[in-house]
């Protein structure tokens, strides 16, 4: 696998996804994010990882289709998501969530969940990638199998690694939510 091009695809859509997180911190809107999954009981949490895990299988797979669309669905995808991010933070420290309040609830899931987003939108710009070096004239065949090869393994990475951010977050961070919810209720 040919690492730096794929490297540099990854760097592509960190940057993407950064600006799309930066715009939602400073757009003037509303996350419109009404999550209820955090109030479910003990025993939905299997709902709560189908949910999860189809969730975010989507949001791979619209990534994954910038291959066949020229990368417009991954782009699309990274900023949105990026922007989404980006808002929930920033209601959630305007409405008077601390940074201790907000860590626990995004990190568990979040550091497989975002490299994940990430890696899927570097997946669907290697193929339009691929197609505007042929068109450039700097590679003699449109597709190796190299190339379908290295598309295949970023596919299968992010898969993998937005499964196990479901798992974490119907798992972990839902739990984590419910002991906060129950501490607030203490008081």
């Amino acid at each position: 696998m040919n690492s730096r091009k794929c490297l540099k695809l990854i760097f592509l859509s960190f940057i993407i996804f950064l600006l799309g997180f930066i715009a939602g911190i400073f757009l003037p809107v509303g996350s419109g994010f009404n999550d209820t999954a955090s109030c479910r009981d003990e025993s939905s949490l299997n709902e709560d990882m189908y949910f999860f895990i189809s969730n975010n299988v989507r949001v791979i797979f619209i990534a994954l289709l910038g291959s066949v669309t020229f990368g417009t669905t991954s782009l699309t995808n990274l900023i949105l998501n990026g922007t989404f991010m980006g808002v929930v933070l920033r209601n959630a420290i305007e409405n008077g969530a601390s940074i201790t309040d907000i860590l626990p609830l995004i990190l568990p899931h979040a550091i497989l969940e975002i490299p994940a987003i990430i890696i899927a939108g570097a997946a669907g710009f290697k193929i339009p990638y691929e197609i505007l070096r042929y068109l450039a004239g700097k590679k003699v065949q449109i597709l190796t199998q190299e190339d379908i090869r290295e598309y295949l393994t970023l596919a299968l990475i992010s898969i993998i690694l937005i499964v196990i951010a479901a798992w974490i977050e119907s798992n972990v961070t839902l739990k984590i939510a419910k002991s906060m919810l129950n501490s607030t209720k203490d008081i």
